[in-house]
């Protein structure tokens, strides 16, 4: 059974979520579509998230559509969560970026598709509300193609625009607004469509899926999270012209790290990308002088996860046991160098307990959250400058005190926050 890593992308409130609930939903993993402003969605399970309303964390839930296993990963859209984008980029076989109808594109829409372009990753565009007041269609098509510097491929239209009843009409396959977009990249399928000879559907359907895996054109889909218009086309679009996994189960294994978690024990979960090979029970991972043993493996299917033995090339599981792990890290051979993709931050902050007998815990809980999130560096304060002896210093006139740049301070002052006796370190944000 072939495999596909699909990410959802987006600008915040775009519409993320609700398009992950309809797809499962539309796949019978549930019978009941979560709302966001419920709080009872399959992917935003921390209480912040269903408090607010947003996805701070990406999760990774899986169906089936017509013999292919979609590991759908919902990521967050707000810019203050980006870490959360960057770690699963290079697990991803093909992305579905979300526009809504009404706002059309936005500043992390233009951050995500320039990022994507980058690392030559497939994406279908799905736009949704088209059934809110103020939606777009043919209108938001030219804004896309002109703000994102792409190809679009209408892959149909929109009926009762900006109503309760809006819904996606798709075209016939060798429809002109599909071939013409297609023949500017394909001499022969430009030649034939000039001598107006007949092309079939399966031809053009084709031709579609190789430039959009290319990235040469990027298929646009209409609907509603809201309502399922449209959702049944999208959800064809992605097994048809979207990349499988692949890879070789036989071959040495190769895998990557993607993602960190505590399980309600406290104990560390690793999610894993295979692209090649398998790891199983009991194997032994070397990271770094340590080395883990696997515990349990739960493989994404159908839902949230199956327990298995093994996970195998092209899968994302949830392994136990891999206590020295790090996101990017390797599992097995090294595919290739991570990269960073979006701009590392640049605010760092002070972190002082309010109890000092608690300076443990807190650097505890700094550590774990450091490990979650690549984008948070923790470290502790730069050693104590050596200030001139109290003699000297009670030389000095009390108008003159030592300059700051030394990092002393007058024995009757308090010392500045920097380097307060309870500091234990610095997190980079």
């Amino acid at each position: 059974m072939d495999t596909l890593n699909l990410g959802i992308l987006a600008h915040v409130d775009a519409g993320k979520t609700s398009l992950t609930e309809r797809l499962l939903y539309a796949a019978r993993v549930i019978d009941h579509v979560g709302r966001v402003d419920d709080g009872d969605t399959q992917t935003d399970t921390l209480a912040l998230e269903r408090r607010r309303g947003i996805t701070i964390k990406s999760a990774v839930v899986s169906f089936e559509v017509d013999g292919t296993v979609v590991n759908l990963i919902d990521t967050p859209g707000h810019p203050d969560f980006i870490a959360e984008v960057e770690r699963v980029l290079d697990v991803l076989d093909g992305v579905v970026l979300v526009v809504s109808a009404v706002e059309g594109v936005q500043p992390q829409t233009r951050v995500l598709m320039r990022t994507l372009r980058r690392l030559g990753l497939p994406v279908l565009i799905f736009i949704n509300k088209i059934d809110r007041s103020g939606a777009r269609s043919e209108a938001l098509l030219g804004e896309i193609a002109a703000k994102l510097g792409i190809e679009v491929v209408p892959m149909g239209s929109v009926r009762d625009l900006g109503t309760k009843n809006a819904a996606f009409v798709p075209y016939p396959g060798a429809a002109a607004e599909v071939v013409e977009p297609l023949a500017d990249h394909d001499d022969l399928l430009l030649t034939t469509y000039l001598a107006d000879r007949p092309m079939t559907a399966e031809r053009v359907r084709r031709e579609l899926a190789e430039q959009t895996r290319t990235g040469e054109v990027h298929p646009v889909f209409f609907g509603s999270a809201t309502t399922g218009a449209g959702v049944a086309e999208l959800t064809a679009g992605i097994v048809a012209l979207l990349p499988t996994a692949g890879g070789d189960v036989d071959a040495e294994p190769s895998g990557s790290v993607f993602k960190i978690e505590r399980g309600p024990d406290g104990q560390k979960v690793a999610l894993i990308r295979m692209f090649n090979g398998s790891l199983r029970i009991r194997d032994r991972m070397r990271f770094g002088r340590a080395e883990d043993r696997v515990t349990r493996i739960s493989v994404v299917e159908r839902g949230a996860g199956t327990s298995a033995e093994a996970v195998t090339a092209g899968r994302i599981a949830r392994v136990w046991g891999l206590a020295h792990a790090r996101i990017g890290d390797p599992i097995g051979r090294r595919r290739g160098a991570p990269t960073a993709v979006f701009a590392p931050p640049t605010l760092e902050t002070v972190v002082i307990p309010a109890r000092p007998a608690e300076a443990a815990r807190l650097r505890q809980a700094l550590t774990e959250l450091a490990e979650q999130d690549p984008l948070i560096d923790v470290r502790p304060p730069a050693p104590r400058p050596q200030c001139p002896s109290t003699a000297k210093y009670k030389r000095r006139s009390s108008r003159q005190p030592w300059p700051r740049s030394t990092g002393c301070w007058s024995p009757s002052r308090r010392p500045p926050p920097s380097i307060s006796s309870g500091l234990w370190g610095r997190v980079r944000l």
